[in-house]
């Protein structure tokens, strides 16, 4: 057996232990946001993203689809970042033919998703089932 096997597996490991305790000891890293969004139109978001069913290919906050992108911080690109890809399309993604107001909800209930993204994880309990709550 090659020598250098036990002294590379321990030292993956250490290093692996400590990137895992600076990641989640720095408390300043998770801040809050303001929420910048208005709640009535990011509820009727929220009604215009299951009807569309865009959690089949997207992610949010880490949980969905795998064909698309994660959607947790898109909104941080803009509305018309946003506009420009659910008018035209993308390679897997199909051109939607939304309603102006829609669109506007859609994009509220993203930037919800946004300000409510970056929680710190230690402030949730996990449950047997594999979920959190706050």
């Amino acid at each position: 057996m090659n020598k250098w096997i036990p002294i590379t597996f321990l030292s993956l490991s250490a290093a692996f232990v400590l990137f895992s305790w600076t990641l989640y000891s720095d408390e300043n890293s998770y801040e809050k946001k303001p929420p910048d969004y208005d709640p009535e139109m990011q509820k009727q978001g929220r009604l215009v993203w299951q009807k569309y069913n865009c959690h089949v290919c997207h992610q949010l906050y880490g949980l969905g689809g795998f064909l698309g992108p994660d959607l947790t911080n898109v909104s941080e690109k803009g509305f018309f970042y946003i506009d420009a890809f659910l008018k035209n399309g993308a390679a897997s993604m199909p051109a939607f033919e939304l309603t102006a107001v829609e669109t506007k909800q859609l994009v509220e209930f993203l930037k919800a998703t946004n300000a409510s993204g970056s929680s710190n994880p230690k402030d949730y309990k996990k449950l047997w089932n594999g979920m959190i709550e706050q």
